[in-house]
């Protein structure tokens, strides 16, 4: 049995351009349990589907600081 992804929210900022949304859903589609990520450029808003067993919130905010981008969980 599949656990039901936990859809996540954050904010993100240090983003410039359209081709920072690529990079950072790429970055977020591979790690583990993630689903799918979509990035909306003119919101700075980050939507990630994925299997908290396997990727905490604390690890997709760290992914993104990794690429060298800031991101915070937000409640919208």
């Amino acid at each position: 049995m599949t656990a039901t992804p936990t859809h996540t929210l954050l904010r993100a900022e240090g983003f410039t351009c359209p081709s920072c949304v690529s990079k950072i859903e790429k970055i977020l589609k591979k790690l583990p349990g993630v689903s799918d990520a979509t990035v909306h450029f003119a919101t700075s808003r980050i939507e990630v589907d994925h299997d908290e067993s396997a990727t905490s919130v604390d690890g997709l905010v760290s992914a993104i600081k990794k690429a060298g981008y800031t991101a915070r969980p937000s409640a919208f």
